[in-house]
């Protein structure tokens, strides 16, 4: 399946936020639109463009009749959550030389899944099969991020290789399911380890985890996968921007 190239704008956006972090920019202050146009030889508009989504994500601010600045403090937030990102991209992000292991993977009906809200948010009856897959995130051999996700069988009429599994979900679902992870709804919960998660995790039953709870859509709106990430907070920190509207 072909997939879909950044836009012109995402590059420049891309191309300038590295500018940002590699410290380019002398005293954090970002050239006029004109000047970083002739420089990167695109459009001015396309330059605006960038910038009003690097300013929407909090990595610039603009000040009337003084210019445009680097925010030196978000910059510290290693990995958005607002944006959807490969664990292994999250903890190289905070430092860490990542690995990743499939625990396994398995194709069973949906409602005998340890999560009774899957079928619900999967649209799928209780005896729809699912291909269950549960991956660990690692920092050298410590483990940080156990996650799983739970994808319907109906979307992978071409199969799918061991080799397959180990790629981040987005790219699992747009090569062996050919439908396009748009965009999560997520739900941030506080748990406990206990069981095989806190085995796997290696740490002491009862241990406080954050946990993300998710629902993946695809452009039209339609749940195509559900995912359960569960995070040792002793080792990865998680931030977000939260600004004055």
């Amino acid at each position: 399946m072909l997939r879909r190239a950044p836009s012109l704008t995402d590059q420049v956006k891309t191309h300038i936020k590295d500018m940002i972090v590699n410290g380019e920019f002398p005293g954090g202050r970002i050239p006029p639109e004109t000047e970083l146009a002739e420089a990167l030889g695109v459009s001015r508009t396309t330059v605006r463009d960038a910038l009003s989504r690097l300013e929407m994500e909090g990595t610039i601010s603009r000040k009337q009749g003084a210019g445009t600045f680097v925010n030196n403090p978000v910059l510290q937030i290693r990995s958005r959550l607002d944006e959807i990102w490969s664990y292994e991209a999250m903890l190289q992000a905070h430092g860490f030389t990542p690995s990743a292991r499939v625990i396994d993977a398995i194709e069973t009906p949906v409602a005998a899944l340890p999560h009774a809200d899957a079928a619900f948010d999967l649209e799928l009856k209780p005896t729809d099969t699912v291909l269950y897959i549960r991956k660990l995130f690692l920092e050298n051999d410590a483990p940080v991020i156990l996650a799983a996700n739970v994808v319907p069988r109906s979307a992978l009429p071409g199969g799918y290789t061991a080799d397959d599994l180990t790629r981040p979900i987005y790219d699992f679902l747009d090569d062996s399911a050919q439908q396009r992870l748009s965009y999560y709804v997520t739900d941030i919960v506080p748990v406990t380890a206990g069981g095989e998660t806190a085995a796997l995790l290696r740490v002491e039953p009862g241990t406080p985890l954050v946990s993300f709870d998710e629902t993946g859509y695809d452009d039209a709106n339609r749940p195509i996968v559900k995912a359960y990430s569960y995070f040792r907070d002793d080792l990865l920190r998680l931030r977000l921007l939260r600004r004055r509207v």
